[in-house]
């Protein structure tokens, strides 16, 4: 009784500090994590020469808007957003419907050929054509200049299809299917009318990946895209980044610490502009996303 009194002891003490340890670590990762982003911020609302200066640490010193004031005075900046914003909503929408339209019946154990089609569907996420056959497949459609080459060229990924064809094979029963037929529910709509509903989790994460993807993007643009009352945000804050570089070519000092003190606001500034929309947008699915991603990837 004594033995294992102590025994009981002992574990309780093993448990409570390999508790503590791995709060220390999650602590330490969040601590990793949290810092870059509160910098950033805190760049942002502080003042050119301090940020320049490196006075900036955790917190804003000289709280300032001057940085969100030259991000905004640029014009294009609102069309950037309309565009990327656009293009973000239709992009994804397409990259659902192609994505659920393969998903769905390479998830169903009665399909003929699955196998053949899965393997078709692989290949390309092996061996790629690369940028110049990607370039002349758009230029050889005449999408050349449209919204609808950003669009296109990226309306399906294999990865997010498998992801969601193993969610419908892991989540949703084979009984529904037979019990829906029964009904006399056809396919498409078993698919509308239960897979869908059933598979809300695994929506959200395929939302949150195809759009954090489309709005992030700015090499497809920089390669297809000519008039710039057509670029997307992102490639909108690199032209604003870039011209704010080159024009440190000055060499009045005066002139030069304040355009350097601007430069280093405008880079800060543009961070934030640009990610915000995303932050605010993942706690609408934050809820989904655990567990679409953890029943998506139990198997292939």
């Amino acid at each position: 009784m004594g033995r294992t009194k102590k025994r009981h002891i002992r574990k309780s003490r093993a448990d409570l500090a390999l508790q503590i340890a791995v709060g220390l670590l999650m602590l330490l990762i969040s601590i990793v994590i949290l810092y870059p982003l509160i910098y950033v911020v805190s760049c942002s609302f502080s003042s050119g020469a301090a940020v320049a200066s490196g006075r900036v640490l955790l917190l804003p010193v000289e709280f300032s808007l001057e940085g969100y004031k030259l991000v905004f005075s640029y014009r294009d900046i609102w069309t950037g957003y309309g565009n990327t914003i656009l293009i973000t909503l239709v992009a994804t929408a397409l990259n659902l419907l192609l994505t659920t339209l393969c998903a769905y019946p390479l998830s169903r154990k009665r399909f003929q050929g699955k196998r053949i089609y899965m393997l078709l569907f692989m290949i390309p996420m092996f061996f790629s054509g690369g940028m110049i056959p990607s370039y002349l497949l758009i230029y050889n459609l005449g999408l050349i200049g449209s919204r609808w080459s950003l669009i296109l060229s990226g309306a399906l990924s294999i990865y997010n299809m498998i992801i969601m064809r193993t969610f419908f094979q892991n989540s949703i029963p084979e009984e529904l299917y037979d019990a829906a037929r029964v009904d006399g529910i056809s396919d498409i709509g078993y698919l509308l009318r239960i897979v869908m509903p059933l598979s809300q989790a695994i929506f959200a994460v395929m939302i949150l990946y195809y759009a954090v993807g489309h709005w992030n993007s700015y090499f497809s643009a920089m390669l297809y895209l000519r008039d710039k009352k057509l670029w997307p945000l992102q490639l909108v804050l690199r032209g604003i980044l870039n011209a704010s570089r080159m024009e440190l070519s000055v060499t009045d000092a005066d002139t030069l610490a304040a355009m350097r003190d601007a430069a280093e606001l405008l880079k800060y500034g543009v961070i934030v502009v640009s990610s915000v929309p995303v932050l605010v947008a993942y706690p609408f699915v934050q809820k989904y996303f655990q567990k679409g991603v953890m029943i998506g990837s139990v198997k292939g």
